[in-house]
């Protein structure tokens, strides 16, 4: 990329600085110009699907072939190249999920009374395997440029009459006719008879009429995917409707839990299927886009007796999307009513737990005040045991020392037992029970 491209010169040497993007934005405004057409022509137009890293050996290979002939190879990064072999040109296209290469090979003016499209294509399609396959092959289009006659070129022997059509084009400066199938040589006829065009408009509407017939086929790649999803979608449609049944008479903790484990089940399966179709109906939406802006930029005007390619079309090829996008759509509806189904089991399941939570809690405090009650009571007795034992220590002391005769001698009184005893019991009562409560108070204030 050149300076030139880059900066925005003003003047005295000063320059504005471009935004990195901005030389590859405009170019791409350029990237695909319209060859000049000249009748006759054939071109013969095929695509291919490209699979991860397809892209980089395809553009590798159509390098090789360029530099085989000497001829300037496509720059990297490329996505179009255009290059004259002796009396054939090649246009090579690379785009996100497919390639296409054009051959544009002269053609001999139709003899009168002569049929188009001869020799047939198979007899030309030889510079195909100048470079290897890309990728599957998705689109084959034979295109015969024509300067336009009086002759009807007898359409019914080179089309099939039920599903023929054709409109005058480019405000009637060029007929285009088609029946949409693969010719015994695989490729779908279209014929092109100019009134006048001139080389740019020609190559212009050559061009319009290959993205047509390219965009129409991959755009229809939504509609296998679509027949695969239907079965696993109503099945999970029909589910969901059976859950939301139970729900209405489910009870307890594990039901509901069941209940919710599947629908998350068949969420996570919607979702997955959803996400496989993403770029496929995502991509069958934009190419249909495509092909109806093209339709309309050629501006048909209906040929007695055939339809136009729109109508032909629209008749053919809106059920295909119409099922592609009512299955989208359907994914989409059923992913949210089972995300409300969830979240009402969710609710309900949490509204249990709390229940059981709550009759937990009652549980443990009747069993704390239990327990509470327990301990009292064997505060009680212990007080009541240790009083015993500290009493019976006391007469015992008592007893000892009246038997020895120690009391008259060294007291000089005399020592009742009995009294003694007596006396020793509120006493001992009091002071174990006063040591109790300080440690009880003790252990309440550590806690």
């Amino acid at each position: 990329m050149g300076k030139g491209e880059a900066d925005l010169v003003i003047g005295e040497g000063r320059a504005l600085t471009a935004h990195a993007l901005r030389a590859t934005v405009l170019r791409e405004l350029h990237a695909r110009p319209f060859a000049p057409a000249q009748p006759p022509r054939r071109m013969l137009h095929a695509a291919f699907l490209l699979d991860v890293g397809g892209a980089q050996a395809d553009r590798a290979a159509v390098a090789a072939l360029c530099t085989a002939r000497g001829l300037p190879a496509p720059a990297p990064g490329a996505k179009y190249h255009h290059v004259s072999f002796g009396g054939a040109e090649l246009r090579w296209e690379s785009h996100a999920e497919f390639c296409t290469y054009t051959w544009d090979l002269p053609a001999t003016a139709i003899a009168p009374g002569g049929l188009p499209f001869q020799p047939p294509a198979v007899v030309l399609a030889s510079p195909f395997g100048e470079v290897p396959q890309p990728g599957p092959l998705l689109v084959a289009v034979d295109l015969h440029l024509v300067p336009d006659t009086a002759e009807d070129f007898f359409l019914e022997q080179v089309f099939d009459r039920a599903s023929l059509a054709r409109a005058d084009v480019n405000d009637g400066f060029a007929e285009i006719a088609t029946d949409f199938k693969a010719d015994p040589s695989g490729f779908v006829r279209i014929l092109v008879r100019d009134r006048g065009l001139g080389p740019d408009a020609a190559g212009a509407l050559v061009q319009r009429l290959l993205e047509i017939e390219t965009y129409r086929t991959l755009s229809l790649l939504g509609l296998p995917e679509a027949q695969r999803l239907a079965p696993a979608v109503a099945r999970i449609e029909q589910r969901l409707a059976g859950a939301a049944t139970e729900m209405t008479s489910t009870k307890g903790l594990s039901d509901n839990n069941r209940l919710l484990d599947e629908l998350v089940a068949l969420a996570a399966e919607l979702e997955a299927g959803a996400t496989a179709s993403l770029f496929r109906f995502g991509a069958s939406r934009a190419y249909m886009e495509i092909v109806r802006l093209r339709l309309a930029t050629i501006r048909e005007m209906p040929v007695p007796g055939f339809p136009t390619w729109q109508q032909f079309l629209d008749r053919r090829m809106a059920p295909a999307m119409r099922t592609c996008f009512a299955l989208e759509e359907r994914q989409e509806k059923i992913a949210q009513k089972l995300a409300n189904a969830a979240d009402l089991l969710r609710t309900r399941v949490d509204v249990e737990l709390e229940q059981q939570n709550r009759d937990l809690l009652t549980s443990m405090n009747e069993r704390t005040r239990l327990q509470l009650r327990l301990q009292r009571t064997v505060e009680g007795l212990s007080v009541a045991a240790i009083s015993y034992y500290v009493v019976s220590l006391i007469h015992h002391l008592a007893q000892g020392l009246h038997e020895s005769g120690v009391d008259a001698a060294t007291l000089g009184v005399h020592l009742d037992v009995g009294l003694v005893t007596a006396i020793s019991v509120p006493l001992a009562i009091l002071g174990v029970w006063s040591v109790v409560r300080r440690i009880r108070s003790a252990h309440g204030d550590s806690d």
